[in-house]
């Protein structure tokens, strides 16, 4: 990075940047812990040499919390040791049952994981999104960038329930919807999916929504149905054809890989299996802002009652317990 023609390669120069924050993402808690545990134990031996051990107690406490903090940390840190735990993600959001509370959730749950990578200070970049007609949204992908994204957000895919007096109805009555969340992992040239060409079909259209000069007047905006499975996939952030095209067959190969890996997971096979409905019986997660306030992960049974700090994208205690319940049963 301190050559100087580093930056002439601007896409080269990113792919460096990204290999420095996920080994740093991978050393720097080690040394952190270990730099804790040998600050407390200075401390302690000095401490006791000094004949003052009583006067230093509560200050070594301390930095042996601290140490046992770090050393959680990296304890979690080896649960993200899936293949795949270490890339980049597709974040996708799907209004479910719940006509415009759905949707209004939908554009919830998004705003909720953009915070969530801003506390991360992973970067995020919405691929496309599908505007609901009264309110809220009825689709959208989401790229985020940084260090095991897909090893923290994959414990978010599945259905999400929201119970609240809904904004939308005269009489103030409660009502419940719901909307489910995709989560797949970025790959590279080197994407273990292999896809002909005679399997898919590409149309180019007009982009919709806020982005400058070229909207709906260009078919830059790229979808692309896989015949042989029916997903389809589309792009339409960037103002070039040729990009959203590259985005989209990324984004293809990476929902084919989650649908190969659904066959082989039971708990992806109980959650997708019969798919059919983004409704009743299938929620992971319940968000309840009447008649109580509470988010309850319906997998691990963890739960808080501050749905406000949720709302704001304080989601890492439900992934680590997610994640832990997983690592339990591995």
């Amino acid at each position: 990075m301190a050559e100087g023609g580093f930056w002439d390669d601007q896409e080269s120069a990113q792919e460096t940047i990204q290999r420095l924050k996920l080994a740093r993402a991978v050393v720097e808690p080690v040394e952190a812990a270990s730099a804790a545990l040998a600050d407390a134990q200075a401390l302690a031996e000095l401490a006791e040499e000094s004949g003052e051990a009583s006067e230093h107690e509560a200050e070594v406490a301390e930095l042996v919390d601290a140490a046992a903090r770090r050393v959680a940390d990296l304890e979690f840190q080896v649960m993200l040791g899936g293949e795949n735990d270490h890339r980049d993600c597709y974040l996708t959001i799907q209004a479910g049952a719940g006509g415009t509370d759905a949707c209004d959730f939908a554009a919830m749950l998004l705003r909720m994981y953009q915070r969530w990578c801003q506390r991360k200070g992973f970067d995020t970049e919405l691929l496309e999104v599908l505007e609901a007609e009264e309110d809220g949204i009825r689709h959208a992908t989401l790229e985020v960038q940084g260090p095991y994204a897909y090893g923290y957000l994959k414990a978010e895919r599945g259905v999400h329930r929201l119970v609240r007096i809904s904004p939308y109805d005269a009489n103030a009555r409660r009502q419940t919807a719901f909307a489910a969340v995709e989560v797949m992992p970025v790959f590279d040239e080197a994407a273990p999916i292999e896809i002909r060409d005679e399997e898919l079909r590409v149309d180019t259209y007009r982009a919709s929504g806020a982005g400058g000069q070229h909207v709906n007047k260009t078919e830059s905006a790229v979808r692309i149905t896989h015949l042989p499975t029916g997903i389809v996939v589309q792009c339409q952030n960037e103002r070039s054809q040729h990009k959203n095209r590259a985005t989209a067959m990324r984004m293809l190969m990476a929902k084919l890989y989650e649908l190969r890996e659904r066959e082989r997971d039971e708990e992806l096979k109980k959650m997708y299996g019969d798919k059919g409905e983004i409704a009743w019986g299938s929620q992971m997660r319940s968000y309840v802002l009447n008649p109580y306030q509470m988010v309850k992960d319906h997998r691990t049974g963890h739960e808080t009652g501050n749905t406000q700090a949720v709302f704001d994208g304080d989601l890492d205690a439900f992934m680590e317990e997610y994640l832990r319940s997983r690592s339990a049963h591995a």
